[in-house]
């Protein structure tokens, strides 16, 4: 099977896209670029349909390079026949691939290779036969020192048989399928771990049928076994199990027979039924796995796609208690113009000074919006900010904070700011996350910003690709300013990267301003293919040329100059004029494809749109400050904070964040929670429940 075929087979998508996708990747194409620059290639693929052709043909790589190395080791063993090497590489089956090397794997001295090496493979031929012999008679002839009696030797030839059935494709697929479909995964708690095991008690003696058992509660029985506060066990009924194998090994019902018999409860005990558990939960783990990095991803996206408010002058404040709230006055840049500290809060109680801080900054720096980190003492904050009378109106954002701190110690923000400390650039971070979310939030490590469940348990590896992947998306759809953006935000351009980034900052610092697209070409080490790649990306604010400012593609240039000439107007002219584009007709210019022609329609109406929203301010219920202020029934305004698989968290101005569970979400059946709700939507919910002790608010969305 070739690349292609392999691809096709799990993806329903036109052979000839997915060729021409596979081809621009080995091109050196991006995911971002391939998505909105080479749509007459792909018949329009979105970045998911491209991402899963990508995952595809790595995938097809490593089979590949597996099948190689099992036919090279069974080669140097001397034992590779042409039909079986023919099986090996005419199989794509992951799993089924291990099971043909089985036999072959080089394993530690088992009881079934002890018993070959004392020479009673032949007897566990013999025994396997089952026409009428008498075990012991065969048995007899193998006596010697290392075997004292028949005993003995039938023991060890039942070892090798046991290991014959634990090797048996056929067996394995058999079980494997039983174990996928009947399993029952339950869970114990662990001797003496009750009272740490508390917030598992629902699991304490537990069971369900594994192919029902939902990601995020597999993950969270996974979790309490790796702690050590629950057992867990997958198993199908062992009856049955035995029964399969003896269909395929059981022959008569002689003496020898039931030898087989017992050695068949043997084998699944002591070598099928481990390995397949093993194998059966691992599975199920990567299952969950995919689960939890979708639900990540998606809420990622929503995260570093937030509204932003734009080139504002920003107070914004880290708040505290006992350590007082940080202040930082930064310009529309983002530049840091000013950092102090105020104790509005308890135990210095420093209201008024604070009042007046406060009041001052905002007219020496002619601020215009203030942004509240929503960790500890921010609802406090908030109230006494809301409390301090300006010279002008001035709207309050409370902003999540999540990574913040991850930031403010990192070697970027020490970069940033060399001379100040951690609460400085903790301060810093949540005022320009108001600003521009994006630009603020690639600098962190995406698994810190807190929009997953159970991060920590899922494959790290393939939980930083779908991540770093998102961040990619995200950071092209939107497009930079390569004459504002931080070389962080840069990397993430498609074709970039850290160095060439780095060497943009470097151009742009010694030879100032790029002044056109045209420019980037100039940059050292940025070659036609890096070219091709990020400049429809990269924006040109002022420039010359207006489509410098717009995510039409200098290739397609020469297409709009046309456009332009059609008309009998200059491009300045055209940009923007919606009236003038649409006269435009798909007919007048057959030399361009269709999805080209579009695009760029689409993209003179509206130059250089920004696809996100504008940031809102949300106002809590002033009459809410604690947990204990709630009462079923409130209906109340908040925000998500967090979408899983089974339902949605929502702030409303506690500490506590409450969660809408799924079956609350709508009148209807919910079965994707991402559908109905998403980050940063503000939202009307209804007080279903209030579980002060254990901090616990239900909640359903009106």
């Amino acid at each position: 099977m070739n690349k292609l075929s392999y691809v096709h087979q799990h993806i329903n998508l036109p052979e000839k896209y997915i060729q021409n996708v596979i081809s621009l990747l080995d091109e050196g194409s991006t995911i971002p670029f391939i998505a909105r620059y080479r749509k007459e290639r792909t018949n329009g693929m979105d970045e998911l349909e491209i991402g899963t052709i990508r995952d595809l043909s790595k995938a097809y790589d490593e089979i590949i390079q597996r099948q190689q190395s099992i036919c090279k080791a069974i080669s140097e063993q001397g034992k590779l026949t042409d039909e079986l090497s023919k099986r090996i590489l005419e199989c794509f089956d992951s799993t089924i691939l291990e099971d043909l090397y089985l036999p072959f794997k080089q394993k530690k001295l088992t009881r079934g290779e002890k018993a070959r090496k004392l020479g009673l493979e032949p007897l566990a031929k013999q025994l396997m036969v089952q026409k009428g012999a008498d075990p012991f008679v065969l048995a007899s002839r193998f006596t010697r020192t290392e075997i004292p009696d028949e005993e003995d030797a039938l023991a060890g030839a039942c070892d090798i048989i046991a290991e014959w059935m634990n090797e048996h494709t056929g067996v394995r697929s058999k079980l494997r399928y039983l174990f996928q479909r009947k399993a029952l995964l339950r869970t114990k708690v662990s001797k003496g771990k009750e009272t740490e095991a508390e917030k598992y008690r629902d699991y304490f003696d537990f069971s369900e049928a594994l192919h029902r058992s939902a990601s995020h509660r597999f993950l969270a029985l996974y979790r309490a076994q790796r702690e050590g506060l629950l057992s867990l066990r997958v198993l199908p009924e062992e009856e049955e199990a035995i029964e399969m194998i003896e269909r395929y090994f059981v022959k008569g019902n002689d003496d020898c027979s039931k030898l087989i018999v017992k050695t068949c409860k043997d084998a699944y005990k002591r070598l099928l039924q481990p390995s397949l558990e093993n194998e059966c939960i691992a599975l199920k783990k990567e299952q969950a796995d995919r689960d939890a990095i979708k639900v990540f991803a998606s809420n990622l996206r929503q995260l570093l796609l937030a509204p932003p408010l734009g080139n504002k002058r920003i107070l914004a404040i880290d708040p505290g208690f006992r350590t007082g709230c940080k202040i930082v006055c930064l310009d529309e840049k983002g530049e840091l113009l000013h950092n102090s500290t105020v104790f509005p809060h308890p135990p210095q109680k420093e209201f008024a000074q604070a009042q007046s801080k406060l009041s001052q900054l905002v007219q020496s720096y002619k601020i215009e919006a203030i942004a509240i980190g929503d960790g500890t003492a921010g609802r406090e904050t908030e109230t006494w900010v809301k409390r301090t009378k300006f010279d002008r109106d001035i709207a309050v954002f409370v902003v999540r904070e999540d990574g913040a701190s991850i930031y403010s110690a990192s070697p970027i923000a020490r970069k940033e700011f060399p001379s100040f400390d951690v609460t400085v650039r903790g301060a810093v971070s949540i005022g320009r996350r108001l600003m521009d979310p994006l630009a603020e939030l690639v600098k962190i490590d995406a698994k810190s910003i807190g929009v997953g469940q159970y991060q920590h348990e899922v494959n790290q590896s393939k939980l930083k690709e779908s991540l770093d992947d998102v961040v990619l998306s995200s950071v092209n759809a939107v497009g930079v300013d390569v004459n504002t953006a931080s070389p962080y935000l840069l990397s993430y351009v498609s074709g970039l990267g850290p160095n060439l980034a780095e060497n943009v900052i470097a151009h742009r610092t010694e030879n100032g301003l790029f002044q056109s697209r045209e420019e980037l070409k100039s940059v050292k080490r940025l070659g036609a293919k890096a070219y091709e790649q990020a400049a429809g990306f990269l924006r040109i604010s002022g420039a010359i040329n207006p489509l410098d400012n717009s995510s039409v593609h200098p290739e397609s240039y020469t297409h709009v100059n046309k456009m332009a000439k059609h008309l009998g107007v200059e491009i300045e002219e055209l940009v923007g004029n919606n009236t003038l584009v649409g006269k435009l007709k798909a007919s007048d210019f057959p030399h361009i494809d269709s999805f080209t022609f579009t695009d760029i329609l689409n993209e003179l109406k509206k130059p250089g749109r920004d696809p996100r929203k504008q940031a809102k301010v949300l106002e809590f219920d002033d009459t809410i400050r604690t947990i204990e202020d709630l009462r079923t029934g409130m209906k109340l305004p908040g925000i998500i904070t967090n979408v899983t698989a089974f339902g949605a968290f929502v702030n409303i101005g506690l500490k506590e964040n409450g969660l809408i569970h799924k079956s609350n979400l709508a009148d209807q059946y919910v079965n994707d929670p991402s559908e109905v709700v998403a980050l940063h939507q503000h939202v009307q919910v209804e007080v279903m429940e209030v579980d002060i002790q254990r901090k616990r608010i239900g909640l359903r969305k009106i």
